[in-house]
């Protein structure tokens, strides 16, 4: 069942890795940007799903205080 959340957490935090991906492209934006990159990546590497989640809204979180 662990295998399972992770992949939808995985999903949900790749979609949103996406956006902000397309958004700093379009903006020309690097903090965006390279939030995205990491979002869709960061999924591959973390096994604990609470640290998944953890490092996943953090991520997400990170644009809106650092701001360039």
């Amino acid at each position: 069942m662990e295998g399972t959340w992770q992949l939808v957490w995985g999903m949900i935090f790749g979609s949103i890795g996406f956006g902000f991906f397309l958004y700093g492209r379009k903006q020309h934006a690097p903090v965006p940007l390279v939030t995205g990159i990491v979002l869709i990546i960061f999924p591959y590497f973390i096994a604990n799903i609470y640290a998944l989640v953890v490092v996943g809204c953090a991520l997400i979180a990170l644009p809106y205080f650092l701001r360039l």
